[in-house]
């Protein structure tokens, strides 16, 4: 369905995307992720016909988007991080607009704009004026935008950006029952939004693919090399953060949390996590720490995405 050969995109002396080559089987969820500046948004521009390449080559649906921009842009809805509006137009009339531009038949428009409204939960607010409208219905009408042609790739950016929490499992929901029946490619720096929708994830630094495959597979290959231990403490008076991380095994203190009741939770990446374990318990009897809790952690997507953009800085 899409396919990517050696795509770069510099800017002057910047180079945003560095020979990256990937390929989307139709019906498939992709997750991108990445830190800021990974080149994630630039390259679905490219992937869209927004933007063109420096060089590489890219097709989609068979079509070579540097030859055939306005065609691609026929079979792809795309959602970009800040979604373009007129905010003088109402809901339906922004959204018949749209369907005109993308060669929606006359007769088809309405239908198609109706089923948009109701996937996308914006009918309450269909005869409202964008610009009066917050944040999260102007992202919804926006995806409404997406869908409006039965694209048949659906490349979207931040897609839940500005969304409560309720309007946040919607869309999830939506996500997931579209790439039932289409192409979706989903960029989110929301982790465990992408671990629920995406069937295999590219993770991206430094405009270049650093690692690729399902979640599960990433995760199994981070727990081979390295994994996590659990500690909790009752009410420690040390520096418990120094005192851990310089256990030897341990690669990092990733995360220190008060849970109540005087007691502290340390996640520690850490190599050979039994043999970690081990220490950590004769270090804390050593020290007079009251130690409650010791176990190994499964690698998380998180875990995944620091390990690997960690190592590209």
């Amino acid at each position: 369905m899409i396919t990517v050969e050696n795509l770069t995109k510099r800017y002057a002396a910047t180079t945003a995307v560095d020979g990256l080559s990937f390929e989307v089987s139709s019906r498939e969820v992709l997750g991108f992720l990445g830190p800021n500046g990974a080149g994630k948004s630039t390259t679905l521009r490219i992937l869209t016909g927004f933007l063109a390449a420096s060089s590489g080559r890219v097709e989609v649906d068979g079509l070579d988007v540097a030859a055939h921009p306005g065609a691609v842009k026929q079979v792809v809805g795309y959602l970009p991080e800040n979604v373009p509006l007129y905010g003088e137009m109402r809901v339906t009339e922004y959204l018949r607009y749209r369907a005109a531009l993308k060669n929606v038949p006359r007769a088809k428009r309405t239908a198609a704009v109706d089923e948009a409204v109701e996937r996308c939960r914006v009918g309450d607010v269909r005869r409202r004026i964008i610009g009066q409208l917050s944040k999260g219905y102007r992202q919804r009408v926006g995806m409404a935008d997406a869908l409006v042609g039965d694209p048949k790739i659906l490349v979207l950016d931040e897609p839940t950006i500005g969304l409560d929490p309720n309007q946040i499992r919607q869309v999830r929901g939506l996500i997931k029952e579209l790439g039932r029946e289409r192409t979706v490619i989903l960029s989110s720096h929301i982790l465990p939004e992408v671990e629920a929708v995406c069937s295999r994830v590219l993770i991206l630094a430094g405009g270049k693919l650093r690692g690729q495959g399902n979640p599960d597979e990433l995760r199994a290959k981070l727990q081979a090399k390295s994994g996590a231990v659990v500690v909790e403490l009752l009410e420690p008076e040390d520096d418990v953060e120094a005192l851990l991380g310089a256990v030897e095994g341990v690669d990092r203190v990733s995360r220190v949390q008060m849970t109540g009741r005087g007691l502290v939770r340390v996640v520690l990446a850490a190599r050979e996590d039994l043999a970690v374990r081990e220490r950590v318990f004769e270090m804390a009897r050593k020290k007079g720490l009251r130690l409650v809790g010791l176990s190994a952690e499964p690698a998380s997507l998180e875990d995944v995405f620091v390990q690997i953009t960690t190592e590209e800085a």
